[in-house]
């Protein structure tokens, strides 16, 4: 996560070889508000956000520099890993409190 929004922006845009004036066209907005929004003087709203990404083929939180990863694939896969392990974790607190519950001691399998 090394860019901010602004940077980010900019980069894309340019890494694509497309003007200002031609993205902004593209955007629905003024060359001189993409201008402000690359630069960090102004702040878009969601709508723009949303925008850029569908334009850019990118995720929002790849635009808005909370992740490295443009489509998302990597940050979508490591969420769901953490989803497992936490439900694994839940599931055998669970079965802990069901043995103690229940008075076993054992772990044997049924």
């Amino acid at each position: 996560m090394s860019r901010s929004f602004p940077e980010t922006l900019s980069a894309l845009r340019k890494q694509r070889n497309i003007s200002q004036r031609s993205a902004a066209a593209d955007l629905n907005i003024s060359q001189a508000l993409l201008s402000h929004y690359e630069n960090g003087a102004r702040e878009p709203g969601l709508a723009f956000v949303c925008r850029a990404c569908d334009y850019y083929g990118v995720t929002a939180d790849f635009l808005l520099g909370r992740t490295d990863e443009p489509d998302g694939v990597k940050s979508t896969a490591d969420a769901a890993r953490a989803f497992i392990g936490q439900l694994r974790a839940m599931a055998d607190r669970a079965e802990m409190a069901l043995d103690e519950f229940t008075g076993r001691t054992d772990r044997e399998t049924t």
